[in-house]
């Protein structure tokens, strides 16, 4: 009809969330973790923590060949997702602070929390959420340096991240310099994902802590590992 003014439908926020998640199989060195995830990424960036990504992966085959550096540690990783990093990391250390801030990628971490919370280990796994934006790498290193403080002596920060262009090497080396860090690079780690060259693994310390990541295989006291996150639930897992 004419003059007729057209009906507006409004779509639920569920329209666009795809949770179409496969239990999948990772392999790390003699390690198999099974985990809800997606095979693709959804089309909306806030829920990129959705998938496994290559550079949870390249950060995951390092540690399962290295976990002596998690013994006894207290680990906080930044950024969770599905918790691939978390969960394999549970197997070695003394505990895990596992956080993200979006409410849909929280609920398939906490599945999967679930899933391993019956495996036989004297971790304990923490979700919280958290507002970060991890295309801003100012406040990941904002936040990692308040961490650092936190934790004291020994407290070290392992970051592993896919290069998509080189002034990506340039900018984290560069502001990680700039919160006072000694950065060094794991040897061995970087490798080539698809057509992009991942940046390999980086160990970060505080200047009142210089360590050579390759001069002792004695690990830190505390890893933390990508992306950005709010420090006001972490002084008591690092203090316990």
């Amino acid at each position: 009809m004419e003059g007729q003014e057209d009906e507006i439908i409004c779509l639920d926020e569920s329209f666009f969330i795809n949770d179409n998640y496969q239990l999948t199989t990772f392999s790390f060195g003699s390690l198999e973790l099974q985990l809800f995830c997606l095979q693709s990424a959804s089309t909306d960036y806030d829920l990129t923590g959705q998938l496994v990504w290559p550079g949870a992966e390249l950060l995951n085959n390092y540690i399962s060949g290295n976990t002596h550096v998690l013994q006894g540690c207290s680990v906080i990783e930044l950024g969770s997702g599905v918790g691939v990093t978390g969960i394999l990391c549970s197997k070695f250390c003394r505990e895990v602070l596992m956080t993200d801030h979006n409410n849909e990628v929280l609920k398939i971490l906490r599945k999967n929390i679930e899933l391993h919370s019956s495996s036989e280990t004297s971790s304990s796994a923490i979700v919280a959420a958290e507002n970060f934006q991890h295309s801003n790498i100012p406040p990941l290193f904002d936040t990692v340096k308040q961490l650092l403080q936190v934790g004291g002596s020994g407290c070290r920060f392992l970051l592993s991240y896919v290069s998509r262009a080189k002034i990506m090497d340039v900018m984290v080396i560069d502001e990680a310099v700039k919160h006072g860090m000694k950065v060094s690079e794991v040897k061995g780690t970087r490798s080539e994902v698809g057509n992009l060259q991942a940046g390999g693994c980086l160990l970060c310390d505080p200047p009142q802590y210089p360590q050579d990541c390759n001069s002792s295989q004695e690990g830190p006291h505390n890893v933390v590992s990508v992306d950005p996150c709010i420090t006001n639930l972490v002084k008591t897992i690092l203090k316990s």
